[in-house]
């Protein structure tokens, strides 16, 4: 049976972007021309329709008002005690704080969770499950073996137009937009589509099984909602976000050719930007971890060049992604038993600067594109004018030649009104991204710290939120700290589950340093520690 589906939106050139870097522009320049890319230059490679580029793995998506008044109904069936890969958490617990995740995205995405035990109940809740999946729009099925189970599902679920199973028994089958995908042997979560209707519709809806695929491998807690936001834009409703990184055909080649024609010819002809141009084409468009480290890999002053002319100067794509103002995240309000002020806030981003030639190191982050690299350090200080004030990270990038290499930032930081919150700003690769972060809380000793943020790439279209978890060695806090930890992760709509922890082990010899005639702390007084009398040599 060939995959039948609604048409989606024209696939686009291919388009990605992370936080540090701008790979959207690199990725594009192609080097063959496709149909619906009039500015391609790349060889022809697997794409991903333009309904689903704008939100990447590990991309948060910028809240939405719903497009329309009818919500989307999912209903999630996992195994009962069943264990995810996310350092062991229960599906159930996963599938619940997903929940959570998708109102952030739209208020009007409501899914329910439900254990498969309850397959085998009659009592109410069975009733209501029941009466649950006749509504539902999607049911996504997770880690259920139990055959009792599996044939319950397919008895009772043939009037719901999409499911998607994953970690399931083979039995099981995927459906989107009303036709069922068929396995033939082994390879991603669904299996290959049996399309005999080479129509560009089938066509799309491979795209669509193989970016859920990809996503879902991954396992973190923003590609399952990812997986569920693509399965929703293709075959129930467009997602506002996920139509954000659009092509506008001629009107865009135009723009690039009129405005940016030397830089796209530099970038062209030098080796170092058409290397990053063809390792981004063969990055996944959901994988901002490859897409960063093609940049990182091939960094030049050319590339930024075409990035800030196509992209920050004349906005050839026509973006404007904003910062996502959900979830709420308060900072902290008194340090030390004082109110935290404004100068105290700035010394608490200082750190352990002056003592250490560090303010802080990370020891794990949320976002998995992002807060993973090994070996990163913060550096934070006052700059030589009056009010000023600076944020530089030190991370390592692995190179597509198999180099360990280090890249630095340079960030402005500006106060908020509110002591703890702060915008900030850094021009990196050629395009501007603005932040807002927010000390969430930081131990009086100083042992430990959270700091969430929210930011935007405004002309790349891309909107995305983090939280690092910094201490002065980069070791994790101790087991007395844990309960203030677990709870200042939950007042930014974390679990400690969704942690990436940072390898902190071969850090030798970073670029660290601050300009001379840079001040540090203010107001706190940061004491020499015995314990950490030997992180210098860290």
């Amino acid at each position: 049976m060939a995959l039948e589906a609604p048409l989606l939106s024209k696939p686009s050139t291919r388009l990605s972007l992370n936080r540090r870097v701008i790979p959207t522009a690199a990725a594009s320049l192609q080097l063959h021309r496709e149909p619906h890319s009039p500015f391609s230059f790349a060889k022809a490679t697997r794409r991903i329709p333009t309904t689903m580029l704008a939100a990447k793995a590990g991309a948060v998506t910028e809240p939405v008002t719903p497009v329309d008044s009818t919500p989307v109904r999912i209903v999630a069936l996992v195994g009962t005690d069943s264990v995810s890969p996310l350092k062991g958490t229960p599906w159930e617990d996963v599938m619940l704080h997903t929940v959570k995740r998708l109102k952030w995205v739209d208020e009007g995405y409501e899914m329910l969770v439900f254990t498969d035990d309850i397959c085998q109940s009659n009592d109410q809740n069975a009733v209501s499950f029941g009466m649950e999946l006749q509504r539902a729009d999607i049911l996504v099925i997770v880690a259920v073996t139990n055959q009792e189970s599996v044939e319950w599902i397919q008895t009772n679920s043939g009037n719901i137009g999409n499911i998607i199973c994953f970690d399931s028994s083979p039995e099981l089958q995927n459906k989107l937009g009303g036709s069922y995908i068929h396995r033939e042997g082994k390879g991603d979560i669904f299996g290959k589509i049996f399309d005999t209707d080479k129509s560009k519709r089938s066509s799309e809806s491979m795209e669509v099984v193989q970016t859920v695929s990809q996503a879902w491998e991954r396992h973190n807690s923003d590609d399952i909602r990812f997986c569920l936001l693509v399965i929703i834009n293709g075959y129930i409703r467009p997602v506002p976000s996920l139509q954000n990184l659009r092509s506008k055909g001629l009107s865009t080649l135009s723009c690039m050719v009129k405005n940016c024609g030397p830089q796209i010819l530099n970038c062209l002809l030098d080796p170092n930007c058409r290397k990053a141009l063809q390792c981004l084409n063969e990055c996944s468009p959901v994988d901002q971890v490859c897409n960063y480290r093609c940049i990182a890999s091939y960094e030049s002053p050319v590339l930024e060049a075409f990035s800030l002319c196509v992209l920050q100067k004349h906005n050839c794509l026509g973006l404007d992604a904003k910062i996502p103002d959900k979830p709420y995240v308060p900072p902290m309000v008194k340090f030390r038993g004082k109110d935290l002020c404004h100068e105290t806030a700035e010394d608490l981003f200082v750190g352990w600067l002056g003592n250490l030639d560090w303010s802080w190191r990370v020891v794990a982050g949320q976002n998995p594109a992002y807060d993973q690299f090994p070996c990163q350090y913060q550096l934070f200080y006052r700059g030589k004018a009056k009010g000023s004030f600076w944020y530089e990270p030190v991370f390592q990038v692995k190179t597509l030649e198999g180099k360990m290499v280090w890249r630095r930032r340079k960030y402005r930081v500006k106060r908020n009104k509110v002591p703890g919150t702060f915008q900030f700003s850094v021009l990196d690769n050629g395009v501007v991204s603005n932040e807002s972060w927010t000390i969430v809380d930081v131990a009086d000793d100083l042992s430990w710290g959270l700091f969430y943020y929210c930011g935007a790439a405004r002309v790349a279209g891309q909107s995305y939120t983090g939280a690092v978890l910094v201490s002065p060695d980069g070791a994790y806090p101790n087991d007395v700290h844990r309960s203030r930890l677990v709870s200042a992760l939950e007042n930014c709509g974390i679990k400690e589950w969704e942690l990436f922890t940072v390898n902190n082990s071969s850090c030798a010899n970073p670029p660290l340093g601050i300009p001379e005639g840079s001040r540090l702390h203010s107001v706190i007084e940061v004491k020499d520690q015995k314990s950490m009398s030997g992180l210098a040599e860290v």
